[in-house]
Parts: structure tokens; sequence; C-alpha cells
């Protein structure tokens, strides 16, 4: 069985480091199936001052953060561990994605566009093989 593909944005420090660990990241679209062996794609937010894409990598360990009492709505939280097996060749941020709004085109584009652009929160997303293959192309 081929193991899913994933796609978190965070503010990253060390562009090339070969080890990267978020803490208490959100999990939207699917992101809190993830788990060790899954492939992940790192963007650096630009919030954070980072480029958007900068690497690929496999899921070390992943592991669910238990949700806090008495607090209603939360979302799912994940903290993970990846070790990088790639380091992206060209750029692909905000500003190359921005173009593809039309969110049911069925473009790996539009997807990732609205999984990790739409809102500017930070966060852990499901992609589909289309898009992991549209990702693949950067490295």
């Amino acid at each position: 069985m081929a193991s899913a593909a994933f796609a978190v944005k965070a503010e990253i420090r060390d562009p090339q480091a070969e080890v990267f660990a978020f803490l208490r990241q959100k999990t939207m679209y699917g992101g809190k199936s993830i788990a060790a062996g899954d492939m992940i794609y790192l963007f650096a937010s630009e919030n954070g001052g980072g480029r958007g894409l900068i690497a690929r990598g496999v899921v070390v360990s992943s592991e669910r953060v238990a949700r806090q009492p008495g607090t209603e709505r939360q979302t799912p939280r994940v903290n993970l561990s990846i070790r990088r097996t790639a380091l992206a060749r060209r750029p692909l941020g905000r500003g190359e994605l921005r173009p593809f709004t039309d969110w049911n085109d069925g473009q790996p584009e539009t997807e990732l566009n609205f999984k990790v652009y739409r809102q500017a929160t930070n966060k852990v997303a499901g992609i589909s093989a289309e898009a992991a293959a549209f990702l693949d192309d950067f490295f």
C-alpha cells in the first residue's frame, strides 16, 4: 500500500535542516491522518519570512496532541518529526499559485492554492496523488 501525501506550511527557521520538528501543528483537509512513513512537502510560510516550497521529506513520527478539556471547538493538532529527502530546485509559493482560484477546476495548482494559501493559518493538510506528482517536478 502506498503511503499518503501531505503538505505542511509552517515557520521554518532553517530551510537546510536535515530533520524538522513541528509541535502542535493544526490539521486541516485530512491532515489529522498523517502517520510515520508518509511523504510530506514543506512550505516555509511567507508570513514567517519563508518563500514557499522548500523541501520534501518523510514523516519519521506523528503524534496526536490531546484536546484541551473544557474547550468546545478545537482543531486537531499533531506533533511531527520529518526527515528531509530533497530540497526544492525552483520556487513555488503564494505568488506562483495565486492565479489558480477556480476551486473546481481539478488542477493540482488550484488544490495547493486552496489547501495551503487560502487561509493564512499554518497547517498540515492531506493532498492528492496528482498534487504530489505536480510537486515532485520541483525536486
